[in-house]
């Protein structure tokens, strides 16, 4: 069987990205979307992968040209949905340690318009220790600082030189934390104000949004797929149709048109103002998860798929979703109900397999964060509590009643009971510590100590109006009848 960069030949163009970071969600999300654009001829260049770390290896990459597959597959508009896609939008690779000479080179390229990076979570920091004459320096920011200012001296500070940068990591104001890291080398390296001024007027840093579940190669599929596709690729990647780019700059209107993705119909979204698109993922999204999944688990299910199929949990949720959390988001209600119709295909998607207790991983704080400032805004706007937000905490408090286990191999555990089943229930200590003292606890004595714990909500939760005696009500519901017969009872 023929390899796929042998049937599937690669078109030449100019090299306008600049792409730290070779994993998995870049190869699903960005790369597949370049590939549309040139494809649709709305966009004409390639990527240029650069291997940002010390380990790690190249070779797969190389030996398939960059060529790869990328497949999608999940619901859409109702159906089960698959598209096959080939990726021949990346010129190569180069790694930035092991050929620090090549990698610097492309500093002096008058095609390079484009950085982007997903270098994790932990990788957009400040280190001290970090310098200018390292081959490269060792973090992200660093690296990123000395090629800027090499590229300011090819140039010689020329403005139409500056970079568009487009940070994927996962936190919040990714772009302006990048550029922070930037300027802070450039005064701990006692670089030139002109540099400074050029870092800021003639480079552009794009706060953006992205989402989309890509799981990677599909080991346990691989064999049948490329008897399917016809080639042999060592690299495919499997994701979910559902994608979302929103990239936030002062001026929108100028990095679409010189990245015009949504001219392709791609979900790329340009805006002066990320926090809608932000609140509505975290609230719709990610709050429906938080909200449900421990409710459902304590109800005998373990995935996300066994959650939608299940009719008392699914109207539990289309109820949580549409009725409490989507009038809160600060966006047109219809393009906000077009996202949760999203957010409900996506978790009956047949080809992913997301357990429950996996998303049940530290949910005191993702409900700090996901579900409480929807319960807040609510009583605040109508002067009620939701009353199926304000359940899931009451299921969060049965979820979390449990007690600390001394096992000889893992050492200290937090073991909750389903049924006969253990499960283990991971959170910050000081969480388990409270549950830990709070066993045997009667219903009201343990909502009120548990809202009016500060040090997890950031503010004292029995002062919301209602919400301490809805929260016990329904913890108590759950310990008379069971989650089943109470998530029932609400619901009727």
């Amino acid at each position: 069987m023929n390899q796929i960069n042998q049937t599937n030949p690669k078109t030449k163009r100019p090299v306008k990205i600049f792409q730290y970071g070779e994993g998995n969600f870049l190869r699903g999300f960005v790369e597949y979307m370049i590939q549309i654009a040139n494809d649709k001829k709305v966009f004409n260049g390639n990527i240029q992968i650069v291997k940002a770390t010390s380990f790690g290896s190249l070779e797969l990459l190389k030996s398939q040209e960059c060529v790869y597959t990328v497949l999608l597959r999940g619901k859409k508009d109702g159906e089960t949905y698959v598209e096959k896609q080939v990726i021949t939008s990346v010129a190569d690779t180069v790694a930035s340690y092991e050929e620090y000479e090549d990698y610097a080179a492309f500093a002096k390229s008058e095609e390079l318009r484009f950085i982007v990076s997903n270098t994790t979570e932990a990788g957009i920091v400040y280190d001290e220790t970090d310098e200018i004459a390292f081959t490269p320096p060792k973090t992200f920011p660093g690296k990123l600082t000395k090629f800027l200012y090499e590229r300011f001296e090819y140039f010689n500070g020329a403005p139409h030189m500056g970079m568009i940068i487009l940070p994927v990591e996962l936190i919040e104001n990714n772009g302006d934390t990048l550029k922070d890291c930037c300027l802070k080398y450039v005064t701990r390296w006692n670089l030139p104000q002109a540099f400074a001024d050029w870092l800021n007027e003639s480079n552009t840093f794009c706060n953006t949004l992205v989402d989309r579940i890509v799981t990677g190669y599909p080991h346990n599929e691989a064999d049948d797929l490329e008897r399917e596709f016809g080639y042999e690729d060592k690299l495919i990647v499997a994701g979910e149709p559902f994608a979302l780019w929103v990239i936030e700059s002062k001026d929108p209107s100028a990095v679409a048109k010189e990245l015009p993705l949504n001219e392709a119909g791609l979900p790329v979204i340009f805006t002066d103002n990320l926090k809608p698109y932000r609140e509505r993922k975290v609230r719709v999204l990610n709050g429906a998860h938080t909200s449900s999944v421990l409710a459902a688990y304590l109800m005998g299910l373990d995935t996300v798929g066994e959650m939608v199929k299940d009719n008392t949990m699914r109207r539990f949720l289309e109820t949580t979703i549409y009725n409490e959390i989507v009038p809160m988001v600060p966006l047109p209600k219809e393009e906000v109900q077009l996202f949760a119709d999203y957010v409900i295909e996506r978790f009956e998607n047949p080809f992913i397999q997301h357990n429950l207790l996996s998303i049940a991983l530290n949910s005191v704080s993702k409900f700090k964060a996901r579900v409480l400032p929807t319960i807040i805004e609510t009583e605040a706007k109508t002067g009620a509590v939701p009353p199926l937000l304000s359940f899931s905490l009451a299921a969060l408090i049965s979820f979390y009643s449990g007690e600390k286990y001394d096992d000889e191999e893992d050492g200290d555990r937090f073991i909750g009971l389903r049924g006969d089943v253990q499960y283990d229930i991971m959170d910050d200590v000081s969480v388990l510590d409270f549950f830990a003292s709070a066993k045997g606890m009667d219903t009201e004595k343990i909502v009120t100590a548990f809202l009016s714990r500060t040090d997890f909500w950031g503010e004292d939760l029995t002062k919301i109006p209602n919400f301490p005696q809805t929260v016990t009500a329904s913890l108590q519901s759950i310990r008379d009848l069971g989650m089943r017969d109470a998530v029932v009872k609400l619901l009727n």
